[in-house]
């Protein structure tokens, strides 16, 4: 059976990379959203035109950021929202209750110092991870059946 995960959160550090690498091997095929920050931001503009309102310019490239979110939500079985301590990840929380609203296998990755302020986020999560090796480990055992040894 072929897993389909959905990386969703931060892209200021590597674990989404962590995540791949650790999971070489097990049946899963990984998508996320458009991760270079710069196309992310611009993408709207850059494709149908400029804006020299920063609210429309944001509005324009979150819509057609959108159509691939959805898309990868969609078609996700386990959806794995990264949520940092560098920037508030407004966008991460929108996807974890997108994926909780379709019903898609939720694990949240977070340090515990965001335990308060996403207890709500959590509790319709499957699973809370602190690491993305705990990630490969929860995939690797919904796969396999197998413990870490």
């Amino acid at each position: 059976m072929t897993l389909k995960v959905y990386l969703s959160g931060e892209i200021h550090t590597d674990w989404r990379d962590r995540i791949t690498e650790g999971a070489k091997g097990l049946d899963v095929a990984f998508d996320a959203p458009v991760t270079d920050h710069g196309a992310s931001d611009d993408c709207g503009v850059a494709i149908l035109g400029d804006e020299a309102d920063k609210y429309w310019h944001d509005h324009k490239g979150a819509m057609v950021n959108a159509i691939r979110t959805r898309k990868g939500l969609g078609d996700a079985d386990v959806v794995v929202v990264r949520f940092g301590t560098q920037y508030k990840q407004w966008n991460a929380a929108f996807d974890a209750g997108q994926a909780s609203a379709l019903g898609k296998s939720l694990i949240i990755l977070q340090p515990p110092e965001h335990d308060h302020a996403l207890k709500e986020v959590d509790a319709a999560a499957l699973a809370v991870a602190r690491e993305p090796e705990q990630v490969v480990q929860i995939l690797r055992y919904v796969l396999e059946g197998t413990l870490p040894g």
